[in-house]
């Protein structure tokens, strides 16, 4: 038999509660649930601006979409600077399952110390670098291993089919593909484009799982097309190489210029480097030497003195100067002549290189006169030139010069100008008086120059260079089989502090064809030839010879010469 509970007979059941306390209960649950439904409404309706920024803070992504950088062509749209597809891998370190196979093998894969991998792993960080621009066939090995928490992303590599040849023209760009040489910095803005964005949510697991607003396209970089002839720039390279292997000479440098146009065809240094390949470079062959080595032009500044004073009306091409005995002093400092040339019209001035003539040439002239006709030439003048690194050189003011001074410039000592300089300074004579602007890019215009010199006048000194890169001449092995040339060959000790070397030179040799309507200048340096020759008649001008005679071909230029003759004769003179 069940028993009954008596629930009255319990004395705390029994006793009687205050009606205000279960009120008071009930009240504040009702209380309660209303400032949950408060805080619930704030957070969804009216104050929900907070948590949803941070919510994007934690899952929500802006993703970059990279551009595809600008390609650079040479003049006949052959490629020398492309971007292809190369992704980078990246992770998410607290993500990362550390299996000590997997990433021994993806060490491998990328080429990395484990060691090294294992330190950004262990990166107390959302996000790093494993390896940037990766090859495609080693990021589909890395991802098919498999680890939870190794991402790609994707992202271009630059290449440069061309190489070492034109390395100094076109330059190269870091691993944010941005700019850094040649080129590629003086265009980066172009050529780089502007990258576009997605904005998206991921989950812990780095997927996207949503995109958010809309998404801005990447606007590509645009094509730069170059003055530059690949077909000249890599025979204008691989000469100048031979020649400073040739001599065991230091470096060299080689600038070709369309004396028409003002265009650079070639621009070449070396040594050089591969611009996809740049691990242990030395500033030795990084810089581009052409724009920012300078020297004193020497013997290549007798043409302008003489145009010069030809112009003031000082002088005629017959106008006989005096060089007897081989010296002449100025305030008591000696200039001399390697042979005493004796009487000389000023045409024989250029032809033999006389020093003492080009300083009886320059005292009819004011130091004034000539520091005007220097500088309309671009000396002492930094180059219009759309290229980073090129120097101004140093061209002193004229009220500073002293007698002596006035005479050294005259055949090129006391003051400086980079290879480039002189190339550029040559196109007065080339483009029949006017010194036209130089250019990178490609032109289909005839340059407009500014007037320094007469037409006749400049055709005169034409004929003079090339009665010095003829027989008698100081540069004969400047001769070219079916185009006349005509140029001034150099040669200088090299300053060393504020003195000069006694086994160091420099040789060059500037010159352009055919001379009567001159397509081309050529400029070509080597520094210090330690093979037993360093003049740069015997240097230099064989190097300008083989480029002249290439490019022309290239060009289409008809010879001016005939050929035939031209054999019979070199061959009558050597039988001699």
């Amino acid at each position: 038999m069940s028993r009954s509970v008596r629930y009255t007979s319990s004395p705390l059941l029994a006793s009687k509660t205050p009606v205000w306390r279960s009120k008071l209960v009930v009240a504040a649950i009702a209380v309660g649930f209303i400032g949950l439904t408060a805080r619930a409404a704030y957070i969804q309706v009216i104050g929900n601006d907070f948590f949803q920024r941070q919510g994007e803070v934690r899952f929500a992504r802006t993703l970059e979409l990279p551009a595809n950088r600008g390609r650079i062509l040479d003049r006949n749209g052959l490629i020398l600077a492309s971007s292809v597809i190369a992704p980078s891998i990246w992770a998410i370190p607290e993500d990362v399952e550390h299996d000590t196979a997997k990433l021994k093998q993806l060490a491998m894969l990328l080429e990395i110390p484990l060691a090294d991998l294992n330190k950004k792993l262990d990166e107390d960080k959302s996000f790093v670098w494993i390896k940037r621009q990766v090859d495609e066939p080693v990021v589909q090995q890395v991802m098919a291993l498999g680890i939870k928490g190794i991402y790609q992303r994707k992202e271009y590599k630059r290449q440069y089919p061309e190489g070492e040849a034109i390395a100094h023209v076109v330059g190269f760009t870091n691993v944010e593909d941005d700019g850094q040489d040649g080129i590629e910095l003086a265009f980066n803005k172009e050529l780089g484009g502007k990258p576009g964005s997605r904005r998206v949510i991921k989950d812990r697991m780095g997927r996207v799982v949503e995109d958010i607003g809309d998404q801005v396209p990447p606007v590509d970089g645009r094509e730069i097309q170059l003055s530059i002839d690949s077909k000249v720039q890599f025979f204008a390279y691989q000469k100048l190489r031979d020649a400073v292997i040739a001599n065991k000479a230091k470096a060299g440098s080689v600038v070709v210029l369309d004396s028409t146009t003002g265009e650079v065809l070639a621009l070449a240094n070396y040594p050089s480097y591969v611009p996809n390949n740049r691990k242990n470079l030395t500033g030795e062959q990084l810089r581009n030497r052409a724009l920012t080595d300078t020297f004193e032009p020497g013997s290549t500044m007798k043409p302008i003195t003489v145009a010069t004073a030809l112009e003031l009306g000082r002088i005629t091409p017959q106008t006989p100067i005096d060089t007897s005995p081989g010296r002449y002093t100025v305030t008591g400092s000696t200039i001399t002549d390697t042979h005493n040339y004796g009487l000389l019209t000023v045409e024989g001035v250029i032809q033999k290189s006389s020093n003492v003539g080009a300083t009886k040439i320059s005292q009819r002239m004011t130091p004034h006169e000539m520091w005007d006709s220097f500088t309309a030439v671009g000396f002492g003048q930094k180059p219009q030139l759309t290229f980073p690194g090129a120097v101004t050189g140093r061209l002193r003011p004229w009220k500073t010069w002293r007698p002596i001074e006035q005479a050294t410039m005259s055949y090129g000592y006391g003051l400086s100008a980079s290879l480039f300089q002189m190339a550029h300074s040559y196109t007065v004579f080339a483009h029949d008086g006017e010194i036209i602007p130089a250019t990178m890019l490609k032109s289909d215009e005839p340059a407009v120059g500014v007037r320094v010199f007469s037409p006749q006048n400049a055709a005169a000194v034409r004929k003079m260079l090339q009665m010095a890169a003829g027989p008698g001449g100081t540069g004969p092995l400047a001769q070219t089989v079916g185009y006349s040339v005509g140029g001034k060959s150099g040669t200088a000790h090299k300053q060393v502090g504020k003195g000069y070397a006694s086994n160091k030179y420099r040789a060059w040799f500037t010159g352009m064809a055919p001379i009567a309507k001159p397509r081309i200048i050529v400029a070509v340096m080597v520094d210090e030839p330690s093979a037993g020759s360093y003049y740069g008649g015997i240097v230099a001008a064989p190097v300008f010879s083989e480029v002249v005679q290439q490019t022309l071909r290239m060009m289409g230029v008809a010879p001016d010469l005939d050929v035939k003759a031209q054999i019979v004769s070199k061959a009558v003179d050597e039988s001699f």
